[in-house]
């Protein structure tokens, strides 16, 4: 029993490690390159920080199909950043456009960065005060 469960794990491991390919040709080097870059910066929306290149979901496989039919229609990297965003929002791109709504994004790290700091040192100069006045 034991040895046909080895066998069976080494028959079928190989296929854990399995990936879609896209077999799709580019016209020319320049649309390849532009259609990549492309996938690199639209995130799937489905999956969680995954770009569509990188992701295996089948929204991302359309998504990533979907721009490369529109790189070879010659369509420019901005009308097609626009046409994701106008389906799927900003969730899409992995750097939002700069608008009242997408503040907290954008500056809301550094304002809880500069929050944190000034709370420690408010705490250290409090407890050095305390612990040289309970020295006098």
């Amino acid at each position: 029993m034991k040895a046909m469960l080895l066998a069976l794990s080494l028959l079928f491991s190989p296929w854990v490690f399995a990936d879609l390919v896209d077999t799709y040709h580019f016209s020319s080097p320049q649309h390849q390159q532009q259609a990549l870059a492309l996938a690199k910066e639209l995130r799937c929306p489905q999956c969680q920080n995954q770009n569509l290149l990188e992701s295996t979901s089948p929204i991302a496989q359309d998504l990533r199909l979907e721009v490369y039919r529109l790189v070879e229609a010659g369509h420019s990297s901005q009308e097609i950043m626009a046409l994701m965003t106008q389906r799927y929002g900003d969730f899409v791109l992995y750097r939002p456009p700069l608008r009242s709504a997408t503040w907290v994004l954008w500056f809301g790290p550094g304002v809880l960065l500069v929050c944190l700091l000034g709370g420690i040192v408010l705490r250290i100069r409090n407890l050095s005060g305390s612990g040289s006045r309970g020295a006098r």
